[in-house]
């Protein structure tokens, strides 16, 4: 599952044509096919396997740009750094020339094309003689994928195109989906994928460990399912994962996110990356860069930092701090000298715990930097934990995308909401999340108390904090040091400018943006 074993067989694909001199370099050429090799053997079935590689290759291969425009938006996460573009999105000021736009809307739809021509290139595989079930399988596992990223797509964007085939040109005869029926076909596409899908832990997969199950299918759907509404739906979903028995919080928060975090048991997908035990030589790696300290005295001598550009709200350290939160403060939370001086600036947390340190439990110290105040310790990874002869920043640490703890709160988000379950109780989901995190139960809960546990659990991750204050009116909440949101004009992005000179039905669609 990891890109060294992205193969090269030639299937259909996609690429993109950009200049790589910066990181800020307009990403503006349209997408353009590859040519397709002939002389496939689609009669070795042994083959057929090549193409689920590629494609958990194309999803491990998340662009670190992507991330930040998918998040940035809610009260728990600032823009921090030189990106002067992503400060303006963060205060809801959209400029639809932005290199990131655009660079993520490419990001996410060569994957989706990537997919397609797997997809095609299986069923060949079947079509041949290749096992019919393993086959469909494999084509139920890449829809997943399909459906996470389409779901991001549509968050971002609202009205948005979904692609058929993969072929680039078919995007011009695809009319412009609504954001309702986006999320629709999300919910039917993994109604067909849930069947032919494993029905076990992804850690407990001997062919592809870690990989998609009917669970992160299921995960998928309550998520859709709760951008529509749809609460019952919400409920029915998360409850079949719970139901399972096979998810369960951990109880080290701290090192979920870490390296003895890979593939727990909370775990419903995450990408994976490895520098495969050894000191030098191959290794795969998402670009934490973007998360890690500029100025910093690791505790392992040499270890690499970063750039600085991802830091918690101040607004979100209080509210947790205010909560009496310890074990998600030590966790999310990287404290510089200057952060904690402004926290004692501040009558209500004059007396702040001793805990609250700029050197972490695992003795790395974070010092004053002029692009951050903090950073978020969800991204970090001690540089104890890094492989000895390592010393890239988060080198062989896996990015926890869904967590069990969502599947939780969302659980209890749609009973609070009007939805019935026999499987667990509001009260009961949310306060399994509470006491993982220290908290006295909850004697009673309702839809604030709900989004409140959200937001102490998931700050600064996936832009969850946003899209839930969006989905249920409480945006009020996003109105904090001088933003000024708007429903109608801020909650979808604006479509990048160079998408609108290529794609026509763009330039007649709205998105609000």
């Amino acid at each position: 599952m990891t890109r060294n074993i992205k193969t090269k067989i030639l299937i259909p694909l996609v690429v993109v044509l950009f200049g790589t001199s910066s990181c800020m370099d307009l990403l503006d050429q349209p997408l353009e096919n590859q040519i397709v090799a002939d002389g496939t053997d689609y009669t070795q079935s042994e083959n057929m396997v090549l193409m689920l590689y590629g494609s958990y290759a194309e999803l491990n291969s998340l662009q670190w740009e992507t991330f930040p425009i998918i998040s940035v938006r809610g009260d728990d996460v600032n823009a921090a750094g030189d990106q002067f573009p992503l400060t303006e999105t963060d205060l809801f000021r959209y400029d639809r020339n932005f290199w990131m736009y655009n660079s993520t809307w490419l990001n996410l739809y060569t994957d989706l094309l990537y997919w397609h021509g797997a997809m095609e290139e299986i069923q060949k595989y079947q079509d041949a003689g290749a096992n019919a079930t393993l086959a469909q399988q494999y084509i139920a596992e890449i829809k997943v994928m399909r459906a996470f990223e389409l779901f991001q797509l549509a968050r971002l964007w609202g009205n948005i195109l979904i692609p058929n085939s993969s072929q680039p040109s078919a995007l011009y005869n695809v009319e412009v989906s609504s954001f309702e029926d986006v999320l629709q076909h999300i919910v039917s596409q993994m109604d067909e994928a849930i069947p032919s899908l494993p029905t076990v832990h992804p850690n407990q997969r001997s062919d592809v460990r870690g990989g998609i199950t009917a669970y992160t299918a299921l995960a998928v759907k309550a998520m859709a399912n709760l951008e529509l509404k749809n609460y019952q739906a919400v409920a029915d979903a998360t409850g079949q994962i719970i139901s399972s028995n096979l998810f369960a919080l951990e109880q080290d928060y701290y090192n979920l996110f870490k390296i003895p975090g890979k593939l727990n048991r909370e775990n419903i997908l995450e990408l994976q990356y490895s520098d495969f035990g050894t000191p030098t030589g191959t290794n795969t790696r998402y670009l934490w860069d973007f998360f890690g300290p500029a100025s910093w005295t690791p505790a392992v001598a040499g270890a690499g930092g970063g750039w600085g550009f991802w830091e918690p709200s101040m607004k979100y350290v209080k509210f947790l701090l205010s909560r009496g939160e310890q074990t998600r403060v030590q966790t999310s939370i990287l404290f510089t000298p200057d952060a904690i001086t402004e926290l004692r600036n501040d009558p209500d947390f004059q007396n702040l715990p001793s805990w609250v340190s700029h050197i972490t439990p695992d003795g790395d110290v974070f010092n004053n930097h002029p692009r951050y105040k903090m950073l978020s310790g969800k991204f970090y990874l001690p540089s104890t934990q890094l492989t000895p002869g390592r010393f890239t920043y988060g080198e062989n640490k896996n990015f926890a995308v869904i967590r069990y703890a969502e599947i939780l709160l969302m659980h209890a988000e749609a009973l609070v909401s009007g939805a019935n379950s026999t499987v667990l109780s509001a009260e009961q989901a949310v306060n399994q999340v509470r006491s993982r995190a220290g908290l006295a139960p909850a004697s009673s809960v309702n839809l604030d108390v709900v989004l409140d546990e959200k937001y102490a659990e998931f700050g600064t991750e996936w832009g969850i904090r946003f899209y839930d204050l969006v989905r249920h009116g409480k945006t009020s909440e996003l109105n904090y040091e001088g933003r000024s949101f708007q429903q109608a004009q801020h909650r979808f992005l604006p479509y990048p400018l160079e998408q609108l000179d290529i794609i026509p039905q763009l330039r007649n669609a709205s998105n609000g943006g």
